[in-house]
């Protein structure tokens, strides 16, 4: 009975690694589709200005959602301000719907 249920935890365990995997590669879907590597880089792809390589290990993934959705609020918080102000970007770039939020959130927490 013990091996059954360890099975059963085990495959409950791949499946929720398999749904997050899921929502990380939607993730970057998102982040292609709303062109984020025409400012940021990530993996060696985009604009090495601002890259994001390692941001999940710096920002908490509440951190990372608040810089797409309070943009401005977050860059007002930073010592120095970047020569390119996303806020003014996304001013221009209708609101980001929720479940891409979600996923976008998914991925960039995914860089660590």
């Amino acid at each position: 009975m013990l091996a059954g249920l360890c099975g059963v935890l085990a495959t409950v365990g791949l499946t929720a690694i398999s749904d997050r995997q899921s929502e990380i590669d939607a993730g970057r879907k998102v982040y292609a589709a709303r062109k984020c590597a025409t400012c940021h880089m990530v993996d060696r792809q985009g604009n090495i200005r601002y890259p994001l390589d390692g941001v999940a290990s710096r920002l908490p993934a509440e951190d990372l959602r608040r810089w797409l959705t309070d943009t401005a609020e977050m860059e007002g918080a930073l010592p120095k301000q970047p020569a390119v102000r996303m806020s003014e970007w996304m001013k221009t770039n209708r609101r980001i719907p929720d479940r891409d939020l979600d996923l976008l959130v998914a991925y960039l927490a995914s860089l660590k």
